[in-house]
């Protein structure tokens, strides 16, 4: 599974599963970008770890949701690095609330952001793929778009709107050898996840057939297997990285 001469972007990759996704796909041979928006101290951590890893990176700042920032960004990335082989869109935020005291701007911003931003990348990117017949999409789903949860009607929606537009795109783009999967984590240990009470991680534990949370690395060799050539004919799947959490069809 090696991306020698290989030109990834990773949206979200400053840190946590972006950060994990960049480092895997760097140490398999692939130049890397690190997509970030508002923290370039974290962006410039990551490229650390992949250079002392032996690696190559750059880092990239621009708003997924921004049309013309993201296709600026990618043409950028073409006529300095020639081509762009793998996406991976991971961005995402979280604007959790209670649907009934939910603010129309926490629905637009995660919409905007995890589901848009996801089509805007990829409208960018598919057509130098499919001039190179040749590419990999790969969309940062979650269990929560298949298993809803309380006090995510926004994350929820924007997770489950991923699946439908990789199946669609998978459709549209497949003539032309590209193909886009989905990757759909359950509990993972991040940042966010450790500011939980020990209480309420362990419960959540409880919820997991395996036992335990999943570590970013468990995602990032989800995604390394997808954007190989080991994976040329699987496109339109979801990949559930979530220790039997959700056992779907």
């Amino acid at each position: 599974m090696m991306l020698e001469n290989m030109v990834a972007l990773v949206t979200g990759g400053s840190r946590g599963i972006g950060r994990a996704i960049c480092k895997r796909l760097a140490s398999m041979g692939a130049l890397v970008g690190i997509n970030y928006v508002a923290n370039p101290t974290a962006a410039d951590e990551t490229l650390a770890q992949i250079e002392a890893a032996g690696g190559k990176g750059f880092t990239v700042r621009f708003d997924v949701a921004d049309t013309e920032a993201a296709q600026e960004a990618i043409k950028d990335i073409i006529s300095t690095h020639g081509q762009i082989d793998i996406l991976v869109n991971n961005a995402g935020i979280t604007r959790d609330g209670l649907m009934a005291r939910m603010k129309e701007d926490d629905w637009d911003s995660v919409l905007d952001t995890n589901l848009k931003g996801a089509f805007c990348c990829s409208k960018a990117a598919m057509r130098p793929m499919m001039k190179k017949r040749w590419g990999r999409i790969i969309n940062v789903s979650s269990v929560v778009g298949f298993t809803g949860n309380s006090g995510q009607v926004n994350y929820s929606a924007a997770k489950a709107g991923l699946v439908g537009l990789t199946k669609s795109m998978a459709r549209e783009l497949a003539g032309r050898n590209v193909t886009v999967n989905c990757v759909a984590p359950g509990f993972i240990g991040t940042d966010m996840t450790d500011g939980l009470p020990e209480d309420v991680q362990e419960a959540l534990k409880t919820q997991i057939p395996l036992g335990a949370m999943g570590t970013p690395e468990d995602v990032a060799g989800a995604v390394a297997f997808l954007a190989s050539s080991d994976s040329n004919y699987v496109t339109g799947q979801t990949l559930h990285v979530n220790g039997g959490m959700y056992m779907g069809h």
